[in-house]
This record gives structure tokens, sequence and C-alpha cells, in this order.
């Protein structure tokens, strides 16, 4: 496995990340476990989690599992997110200096750990000024409690926003942004990426198989197996996208290369992109998932995929306002 810095930090990280949302609810506690130590096995390092994940307990099963030593915990990159409601009472969500210190430290109990490397809000909090919130991670930071900080689900705006406030303070500001980004979903194209790079932010995909949409559910399905992306939301996305996805999964059979695996290495091709975040549900899925970071795609592949899945604007894969003017 590679690692490549985050953003303009000097944080190596590796270029999948863990994404651990089905611990504790798909997941058992023992599978969880198992997962993590393949991942390190595989030189896997970048692990993220979120305060509001099964209600608190996918930190705690992380928690635990660095509880078992031989330098599990420093050897992990570990990122997680404050901003949901934990609770409901008012300061138990959103990013007033009162919840994000609060967050912090509930976090950190349930991690078993003295810090958090990367600090993500999970969303853009519309009605807490900038300077309370650099006010607070910069407690935080003198702390020793956070390395860095991050967002997620940020137009590029708010990125520029959060940046500039920081700047103000002389702070180092973020530097990561975690966004749905996918070949099917490619509006970060036109605001976000472009303002992650300008600003030094590594780019963090969630959803890279835009719901399991992007895994070979047609194949899986033919085959006779359970297929995330053939449920819920996704089967209405599948409904609306057939024949392109039954394209897609043609061209990854000619490839001789999983769907998923195509999908994931697309990302990894991007300008900007620092690491897709994976969710295995078992063992054999992350195994998997690695051969994604193996795939080099040519100059064809990648100019079929823009056919099948057209970047935002008409006129191609552009930031804005170059994808819909001059």
């Amino acid at each position: 496995m590679n690692h490549v810095q985050l953003g303009r930090s000097g944080l190596s990280v590796s270029r999948l990340a863990l994404g651990t949302m089905n611990f504790g609810t798909e997941t058992s506690e023992p599978d969880s476990h198992a997962i993590m130590d393949r991942a390190h096995e595989h030189g896997v390092n970048f692990f993220d989690t979120a305060d509001v994940y099964a209600d608190g307990r996918t930190e705690q099963i992380i928690g635990r599992w660095f509880a078992q030593g031989d330098g599990r915990r420093d050897r992990t990159v570990l990122a997680t997110k404050l901003y949901l409601p934990t609770g409901r009472w008012p300061n138990e969500s959103r990013l007033s200096a009162l919840h994000i210190r609060r967050a912090c430290d509930a976090s950190l109990r349930r991690l078993g750990t003295d810090h958090i490397d990367l600090y993500q809000m999970h969303h853009i909090d519309r009605n807490t000024p900038w300077e309370e919130i650099w006010e607070a991670f910069g407690v935080l930071r003198q702390q020793g409690k956070v390395l860095y900080f991050g967002s997620s689900n940020f137009a590029g705006w708010h990125l520029a926003q959060a940046q500039e406030a920081a700047r103000a303070r002389h702070a180092l500001g973020l530097v990561a942004e975690q966004s749905i980004y996918n070949l099917m979903n490619r509006w970060a194209e036109l605001e976000v990426l472009p303002a992650a790079r300008h600003y030094g932010l590594g780019l963090i995909p969630w959803s890279p198989l835009n719901g399991g949409v992007l895994g070979g559910v047609l194949r899986k399905r033919e085959q006779g197996g359970a297929s995330r992306g053939a449920t819920g939301r996704s089967a209405a996305v599948l409904a609306r996208h057939q024949e392109t996805i039954e394209a897609y999964e043609r061209l990854c059979a000619d490839l001789g290369e999983e769907p998923a695996n195509v999908g994931l290495a697309w990302l990894l091709a991007q300008d900007g992109v620092t690491a897709p975040i994976i969710g295995p549900r078992t063992a054999g899925q992350l195994d998997g998932s690695l051969r994604a970071a193996a795939i080099t795609l040519d100059g064809s592949t990648l100019a079929r995929l823009d056919e099948l899945f057209p970047p935002p604007g008409p006129n191609g894969p552009k930031p804005a306002p170059e994808a819909y003017a001059w």
C-alpha cells in the first residue's frame, strides 16, 4: 500500500481509508477487530469514524481494539467527526465551542486515546461564526487533544471561508475535506475539488461506489447474491441508470477487473484525491478492495468512463466556471 501526504500537511496516510460505519451494526466487534488487524497487515493506516456511528459504539469498538496494544494506536492515523446530534438537549450538536469541547472529550473516552489525529466537522454550521469555531479548535490543539482539522460535506465557498478565517488567526486551518465523490456523482469537480486543491486540502471521497451501484450490482444479482446496491435508494438509482451500469460492468469485464476496484481506481487517478473511504463488512471485502490501489487506468479507459458518466457542465471535466462558461 502506497502512502501520500494528506493535503499540504506532513501527515502520511494510505491511499485507501478504512471506513468504520458498519462496525457495531452490520459487522460484529470480533469481525471489526479482524478487519482493522488485516488493514494494518496491508499497510492501511488511515481509519475514519464518527461520534454518531452506531450511537457511539463504533468508537468504543475501535477503542477496545487499540487497548489490545502491540502498537495498534501508534500505527493508526485516526480520524473522527463531530456535528450531528448525540443527544436531545440543546448544545448536543453542531459546532458551538461548548459542543466542540464536550464532543471531543466524549470521543477521546470512547476511543481510549489521548488525542485525535484528524478531527472533522461532519457538516457546515450555518449559525456558528468561524471565529468561535477556530478558537475552540485552537484550544484543543494547544491541549494536545487534536493534531489536524478537516471538514465534510462543505461547499467550495465554505472551504474558502474556513481557510481565510484560519489564515486571519495565523492558523494552519483545514488539511482535508471529506466529500461525496464517485463516477456517478461528480459535482465535487465544479467547486469543491478545485477549492481543495487551491488551499492544499486532501480530498477524501465518501460513497466511492455510490451506495454499491458501482460495485458490480447487476452481476451479483444475476448470480443470486445479495447486493447493497440493489436495495433502498440505490435501487432507485440503478433503475434510472441500468443501461449505463450494464455498459460499465461490461467495460470492467473487458479490463479483467472488479467493477468496485475500477471505480476506486478512477478516484485515485483524479488530481487532488488522497484516499477514498472503503467500508468493508468483512476482512474478505477489505482484501478485495486493496486491488484498486494497484490498477492504472489508461487514457482510453478514462475517456470511456467520461462517456458513460459525463462530468457536470457541457464543456467536459473542468472546474467552474470553465465547465459551463469561458
